[in-house]
């Protein structure tokens, strides 16, 4: 069974194999330095780094449908956002 079946282009591979590394890295972190201790941000919530992480993937993804859904593509706007976004969850949240 192939994967003719979805649309794969370079951008979507793309896209998933940054969320795999994310995770990878992620981890690699936890076991190397170990201490992702809970804290308290600014939501009043008590969040590890992959909490953080997941927060993160989160909000990009609805960053970026409400950026097509108002603006269209290209998705260069969405983009820089989502690093501002990534940026303030994990320095604040």
């Amino acid at each position: 069974m192939g994967l003719s079946w979805m649309a794969w282009t370079w951008p979507t591979a793309a896209f998933f194999i940054t969320v795999v590394l994310s995770i990878t890295a992620m981890g690699i972190w936890e076991k190397y330095r170990p201490g992702g201790d809970p804290r308290r941000g600014i939501l009043g919530l008590d969040t590890t780094r992959g909490d953080r992480l997941f927060i993160s993937w989160l909000g990009t993804g609805f960053i970026g449908l409400g950026w097509l859904g108002f603006f269209g593509s290209p998705l260069w706007g969405a983009l820089i956002l989502a690093i501002i976004f990534w940026f303030f969850v994990f320095k604040w949240v």
